[in-house]
């Protein structure tokens, strides 16, 4: 068992079931669409872990990296995720395999290189890739499926993640890595499809399998998709709405094209095969309270997004 994967006892000593936010999310049937992180530069460093309760604080790490890798990702706005290959998934490099991804709505593209060793991080050019500019790496055709598995954050997501990052990596191993937190543990088990910055969860091994390979044909599972992180949140509900509007699956299939934003509410423009519609999303912070995590100390309000209007130009 990896010293990241928690399980702990389902029941206290005292009887009571642990809270698990996941279970939660579920038994309210909240919506996950609209969810994803707003991000758009990614970079994903190899690292077998343990990754601790925060990866870049916690991991074991030659002294600084870890730091650096912070202050580098604030700075720039870059999702820094550690990544690990599956238990059973075998190792093809020596070195420290690392990604750079821009999740842009309509143009993303992804970037790898292996490392002689982690120290190679600072030389990485984080301002360029969060410029949307290449950061040096030689380009990978290949999608990155991320699977958070990260226990020490949340319960939930080794509980639920790393049994579907071992079925995906059975059906596609290259493509298949662990990660530290994505965001949105409560819909456990989540997985982040890069360079595109699609977000899915609720996840089964059978259901990712199924995302993975309807993916690899170019569409997307409109079931599972939480949201395409390089669009702000009401666009994420604007695009999955318009999507169910027209049936439209292909992964490239809508474009964003511009909005207007004015007092909740988000007035936007996209294309579809060369056919225009707009759509408008109303946004407020729900009334009730929630625990988003398993260990939530306060529970907080959930951001709504409700679809007013499609309509073609």
């Amino acid at each position: 068992m990896h010293p990241d994967d928690v399980h702990p006892e389902a029941v206290h000593c005292d009887g009571p079931v642990k809270f698990r936010c996941a279970d939660a999310s579920e038994t309210r049937a909240e919506s996950m669409s609209a969810t994803a992180s707003t991000v758009r530069s990614f970079l994903l460093v190899e690292h077998s872990g343990p990754w601790g309760v925060d990866a870049l604080r916690d991991a074991r790490m030659p002294v600084g990296i870890g730091p650096e890798l912070r202050e580098r990702a604030a700075v720039t706005g870059t999702k820094v995720l550690l990544i690990r290959r599956p238990s059973k998934a075998a190792r093809t490099h020596a070195g420290v395999r690392v990604f750079a991804a821009y999740a842009h709505h309509c143009e993303p593209w992804l970037e790898t290189t292996v490392l002689d060793d982690l120290a190679g991080v600072h030389d990485l050019d984080l301002e360029a890739l969060a410029a949307g500019r290449s950061a040096g790496l030689t380009p990978h055709r290949e999608p990155v499926l991320a699977v958070c598995t990260h226990g020490r954050h949340d319960r939930c997501c080794a509980e639920r993640g790393r049994p579907v990052a071992a079925g995906l990596a059975a059906a596609f191993p290259d493509e298949t890595w662990e990660a530290s937190h994505i965001g949105g543990d409560r819909f456990a088990g989540n997985l982040l499809v890069l360079p595109h910055g699609l977000y899915f969860g609720r996840l089964q091994p059978d259901t990712a399998r199924g995302v993975a390979r309807l993916l690899a044909a170019g569409e997307v599972d409109l079931d599972h998709l939480r949201g395409r992180s390089g669009l702000a949140t009401p666009l994420q509900a604007a695009e999955a709405a318009l999507r169910r509007h027209v049936d439209e699956r292909r992964v490239n299939g809508v474009r964003f094209v511009s909005r207007e934003v004015r007092e909740g509410r988000t007035d936007a423009v996209f294309d579809v095969s060369g056919r225009r519609y707009a759509v408008t999303v109303s946004s407020s912070r729900g009334a009730d309270l929630q625990k988003l995590t398993c260990d939530a100390l306060r529970e907080n309000p959930v951001m709504h997004h409700e679809v007013l209007e499609i309509r073609p130009l």
